[in-house]
């Protein structure tokens, strides 16, 4: 019985550091114990009930399986600085405020709070760090 509670840590410890447990579910966890009962059954003899439960477990596994949905392509952030204006709706040259309250207008419609997408507000997120990183790079520095 430890052996298998070894081999079951060892899978779920896997299973964590590959993301496959990230969005773990009640669900998950149900069927995981259901497992472990039915093994435990097996163990004491009762077949009927320990088969049952080690089947209803790879049952709930298998459906879990064919109903992730498939990870939808992302928008890709902006490339260049032209795209990173564009998207904001800047002049070419605008300053830090500027681009900050762009941003955040901007942000106040896309953001996945107010009913927009991740993708979306991962575009605009990644314009206003390119514009900014762009004005830190044309900066005048003090020597």
């Amino acid at each position: 019985m430890s052996l298998i509670l070894l081999i079951a840590a060892v899978i779920g410890v896997w299973a964590w550091r590959n993301g496959q447990l990230r969005a773990l579910r009640f669900g998950d966890i149900a069927a995981v114990i259901a497992a472990l009962c039915g093994v435990r059954l097996l163990g004491h003899g009762q077949m009927p009930i320990g088969i049952l439960a080690i089947a209803g477990a790879a049952g709930w596994a298998w459906l879990r399986t064919r109903s992730t949905p498939a990870a939808r392509p992302t928008a890709p952030e902006p490339a260049t600085v032209t795209e990173a204006r564009s998207l904001l709706e800047l002049p070419p040259g605008a300053d830090r405020a500027a681009i900050e309250s762009a941003h955040r207008r901007l942000i106040g419609r896309v953001h996945p709070d107010a009913g927009g997408s991740t993708e979306l507000a991962r575009r605009v997120n990644g314009a206003r760090d390119l514009l900014i990183a762009e004005l830190n790079r044309r900066a005048p520095r003090a020597s």
